[in-house]
């Protein structure tokens, strides 16, 4: 019915599909102006909305050029009530600078996290005390013309029809991957299949025939609680909170190794409030069990933080997430991209 539903919209997504096409257009032919920067930027983006991976492959990037270089990270702060250019420390509110930028600035304390809606002016701030500028989410972001463009796919979207809105999830058309110089396939099975593999690069390859393609999963690591102290989920009932935009791939991580789990989902980057918190703790005690816990994803409990308080009769964890390539061949390449590029742009002091 669903899938129906969306054939229905499908004159809809034409419309908006011809706007997205004619947008992208006029950059090409420079029509509508793009800034470049001497500082080298790197984008890493999706075509998509939502669930490609994009945080983990930030962090993933920053922690290998940070070792080399100085770096920034820019986002929109999707979510956030602020307006302007703001630097996120790890003692801001979600709500000011968004949860995403407030996880890296958890996960990666020593780098600069900052959040501006216009990314020309967040650069504008930034490069006068920094080698590097890694955007999260900058893909659609045709003002400016990046050094470098990390475009992430997740593996199922292959699986289904690739329309834009409203028919579809994509916000952007498929041709435009041709302006990647790198392209990841996220969330992939960690034995992917050959066939897989072909079927997908040569969906891609009519569009982009250069960027190399790599294939990458998520990795979950060891939960922690709000303490800081790692948890064992083996066998114990939980309450999983969610507000993220595709929740199977956890649901099936956790299902694997919990006794229960008892799932309260909310939009993605929702807002909780008191009500929010009241629901999920009265869920956990309504478990019939000496052995729970709540359990949320790391860019969620971003959100939950000043609730804290709150859960005070609760065992209140998260659970980190990376990003891992499915051939480690296939990692090296990509770093040594990713070296060569920067190494040849940057203004070393």
């Amino acid at each position: 019915m669903w899938l129906f539903l969306r054939y229905l919209l499908l004159p809809f997504s034409l419309i908006y599909g011809l706007v997205v096409w004619l947008r992208n257009r006029l950059y090409d032919f420079q029509l509508l102006p793009a800034r470049s920067f001497q500082i080298p930027t790197i984008v890493i983006g999706n075509l998509a909305v939502g669930g490609t991976g994009k945080s983990p492959m930030t962090e993933f990037v920053v922690s290998y050029l940070s070792k080399q270089y100085t770096i920034a990270i820019l986002s929109r702060g999707y979510g956030r009530k602020t307006k302007g250019f703001r630097t996120v420390q790890i003692d801001s509110l979600a709500t000011d600078v968004g949860d995403e930028p407030l996880q890296f600035k958890n996960k990666l304390p020593n780098v600069t996290v900052a959040v501006c809606e216009d990314r020309c002016t967040g650069i504008e701030k930034l490069q006068g005390d920094h080698q590097l500028i890694i955007l999260d989410d900058a893909y659609q972001h045709r003002k400016l013309s990046p050094l470098f463009n990390i475009l992430l796919f997740d593996f199922r979207s292959f699986s289904q029809p690739m329309f834009v809105f409203p028919a579809g999830n994509f916000r952007d058309l498929l041709m435009e991957s041709k302006r990647a110089q790198i392209i990841v396939i996220t969330k992939c099975p960690a034995n992917i299949s050959s066939e897989d593999k072909i079927r997908i690069e040569k969906k891609l390859r009519r569009y982009n025939r250069e960027a190399p393609i790599t294939f990458s999963h998520i990795t979950y690591f060891e939960p922690v609680n709000t303490n800081g102290k790692q948890i064992d989920i083996q066998n114990k009932d939980i309450v999983l909170v969610t507000g993220i935009a595709k929740t199977q791939p956890l649901i099936d991580h956790i299902t694997q190794k919990a006794k229960s789990v008892t799932h309260i989902s909310f939009g993605d980057h929702h807002t909780f409030d008191e009500a929010d918190i009241d629901r999920i703790i009265k869920t956990f005690h309504s478990l019939n069990s000496d052995n729970k816990i709540v359990l949320t994803t790391e860019k969620d409990y971003q959100r939950l933080k000043p609730y804290k308080a709150l859960f005070d009769t609760v065992e209140l964890v998260y659970l980190p997430i990376g990003i891992k390539f499915n051939d480690s061949r296939q990692s090296t390449h990509f770093c040594h991209i990713l070296s060569d590029t920067v190494a040849s742009s940057v203004n070393q002091p």
